[in-house]
């Protein structure tokens, strides 16, 4: 402690000189520069160490004993056809006649041994290519090329006080690069990687995927051409973008998958995705060691918004809540399709301009929100379930016709009432409706779908088709296809379910749900300029869908008309063979609210009379059991007091209604 100032017993004082600072900050930028130069260098230094090495694996002794034999058969040679040019001169000048025989003999013996020379010099060249120099004494002549020739130029045009003009020092310049660059190319970089809490796994996998390591031996994988930059580490793992040469496409790098999980050292469970980076001539590389989802609860609370989180930046995944986006979402079975709506259910159910329609073949979605909204689908008979789902479609094509000719702008705007709210139609299973078309009763309602895909929109509709099958031949019509703005695919099956959802390049693009492993709820979303990201939907269970408050169903006031007469009683009707005074007079319209009915023949009565069109708003209007309100309804059709009409439901008749 301080002895006059214990405060100063705290204070750090470095007392570190300036010079050694200096240095050390000398020392680290010089570090820093020679690591970023060493990749650049690697290349070179890579070729040269592979040639040299190649030349001291052929200086074997055979190699040698055959150049020695080689060099002597030429000296040979060259010896044997001088001789026999002079002997062919000297006959040359001894006889005239060139057909002399002395003339002829030495013309054949040069022709042969100059034949011979030329043989032994292949020969010679043969057993110096499988006995090369060393690629350092090739080197030290290459340079004495223009080192002594620069030397004696620069001696002859300077003098002693300046020989280091231009030639030489050029000539010096080209061999201390040759050496340099030699030296930073074989320089042993050590990769840094920060810790920020990595695994063994992920530290090893990052250091490798950095440049400096990467050139160095992306060669021997057969992935020259390639760089890397500096690896990140994103909640979704490690992410590295790739520059590819001209002679690399992106597909052509992916189909090097196996060369560059080998290269990184990448664990076999470890999953790895290769696709397109920021620009054509780059590839991105990321390493799934980690999601952003990792460790959190996808099951759905009212805090949640959005339909999940992206597995590799962790920001919440949407789409908008507005007529016209329709959506498709495909997926095999098992993987989670109807739960994967229902976040996009539950903001419609918030939103007061906004109400819900579900048509639902298999039952199970229907029953689960039929205390909520609008469903159809929820009756045991198969037969019913397809006439009410029919029944519903027919509905929303009159809705819209209605909506078209009272809308007074190009948008639809609710007004306040519950029956012009914008609708969230949901049609979970498609392909049972395309099913549905081949029975000639229902022979038109797909036409019917085509006409609400193309002009709904307008009149408030925003439609989510749900389908095992995303073909058109199998779940999708064309129309309704072609209109989607958001696609959503759990795991399908590959090539024509694929291409089916994302279009024709969905592979070739990244776009492949066939690639999701199988985890129920994990998706792809395309969606504006979303990537080709998995995303986690949020799990909406069975008791959140329970849990919402009982509500009226929407009705389309064009097919009961709240305002109208109709509403109030049912239409005229000629009776025969009764007097025209035993007719009963129409109930006269009052303010005051009727008795309560006194049996279920009239809850079941009032109910209809109140806008009841199906046996299942009866029960949920009265609280009747079903077999209550079927026998009731029953026993109402025979007397003529109710009626079902195909397209309304539910009306009054009979004895309710005024003879014409």
């Amino acid at each position: 402690m301080h002895e006059t100032n214990p405060a100063l017993s705290a204070v750090v004082i470095d007392t570190t000189p300036a010079k050694v600072k200096r240095l050390s900050g000398l020392r680290s930028a010089t570090t820093n520069t020679l690591d970023a130069l060493s990749p650049a260098c690697s290349p070179l230094a890579a070729r040269w160490d592979a040639e040299a090495d190649r030349r001291h694996a052929l200086r074997t002794p055979e190699n040698l004993k055959k150049l020695m034999d080689a060099q002597r058969a030429h000296t040979s040679a060259r010896s044997t056809a001088a001789t026999a040019k002079a002997q062919r001169t000297a006959a040359r000048a001894a006889s005239k006649n060139p057909l002399s025989t002395a003339r002829r003999s030495a013309a054949t013996a040069d022709k042969a041994a100059r034949k011979h020379r030329t043989s032994a010099r292949a020969a010679l060249k043969t057993a110096q290519t499988n006995y090369p120099s060393t690629l350092a004494s090739v080197a030290v002549r290459a340079h004495a090329l223009h080192v002594i020739p620069a030397g004696f130029a620069s001696w002859a045009m300077s003098t002693p006080a300046d020989w280091a003009t231009w030639p030489a020092s050029l000539s010096i310049a080209v061999v201390a690069a040759n050496a340099g660059a030699l030296w930073l190319g074989r320089r042993a970089v050590s990769v840094q990687v920060e810790d920020d809490g990595l695994s063994g796994e992920e530290r090893a996998l990052m250091e490798r995927l950095d440049p400096t390591y990467w050139v160095q031996h992306a060669e021997e994988r057969l992935l020259s051409g390639t760089v890397t930059t500096p690896p990140q580490m994103t909640p979704a793992g490690i992410v590295c973008g790739v520059r590819l040469d001209g002679k690399w496409s992106v597909s052509e790098f992916k189909a090097k998958a196996e060369s560059v999980r080998a290269l990184l050292g990448m664990k076999t469970e470890t999953r790895m995705e290769i696709g397109k980076g920021s620009q054509g001539d780059w590839a991105r590389i990321v390493v799934r060691t980690r999601s952003a989802s990792d460790g959190m609860s996808m099951v759905w609370t009212p805090e949640h918004t959005g339909l999940g989180v992206d597995e590799v930046t962790g920001d919440v995944v949407d789409i908008p809540l507005k007529p016209g986006v329709h959506v498709l979402l495909a997926g095999i079975t098992g993987m989670g399709k109807s739960v994967s709506w229902r976040g996009h259910f539950l903001k419609a159910m918030a939103d007061p301009e906004w109400t819900a329609v579900v048509l639902d073949p298999k039952r199970q979605e229907a029953i689960g929100v039929q205390h909520a909204v609008r469903a159809v689908g929820q009756e045991p008979n198969r037969e019913q379930r397809m006439a009410d789902i029919y029944g519903l479609i027919q509905e929303l094509t009159k809705e819209m016709h209605r909506r078209q000719g009272v809308a007074t702008g190009a948008d639809w705007k609710p007004d306040g009432r519950p029956e012009n709210r914008f609708l969230l139609v949901i049609v979970d299973e498609g392909a049972a409706i395309i099913r549905m078309a081949k029975d000639k009763r229902y022979a038109d309602v797909l036409d019917l779908l085509d006409e609400l895909w193309g002009e709904a929109r307008a009149a408030g509709f925003q439609f989510i088709w749900a389908t095992q099958n995303p073909t058109k031949q199998g779940g999708i019509p064309a129309l309704v296809k072609d209109n989607m703005s958001v696609r959503i695919s759990l795991t399908t099956g590959a090539g024509e379910h694929e291409r089916a959802v994302f279009g024709e390049n969905a592979q070739a693009t990244g776009w492949a749900p066939s690639t999701l492993e199988g985890i129920p709820g994990r998706a792809l979303i395309q969606y504006g300029k979303r990537r080709p990201d998995p995303v986690r939907m949020w799990n909406v269970t069975n008791d959140v869908m329970a849990a919402l408050p009982k509500a009226d169903p929407w009705q389309s006031p064009a097919v009961v008309p709240a305002d109208s007469p109709e509403a109030e009683r049912p239409a005229l009707r000629l009776v025969k063979d009764r007097p025209a005074e035993s007719v009963p007079a129409a109930r006269p319209a009052t303010a005051e609210a009727p008795a309560a009915p006194a049996t279920n023949r009239d809850h079941v009565l009032a109910a209809i009379r109140d806008g009841a069109r199906t046996n299942r708003d009866v029960v949920d209007r009265t609280g009747l059991n079903k077999g209550s309100v079927s026998k009731a309804v029953k026993a109402l059709i025979e007397t003529g007091a109710v009626v079902k009409d195909e397209t309304a439901g539910l009306i009054l008749g009979g004895a309710e209604e005024v003879s014409a």
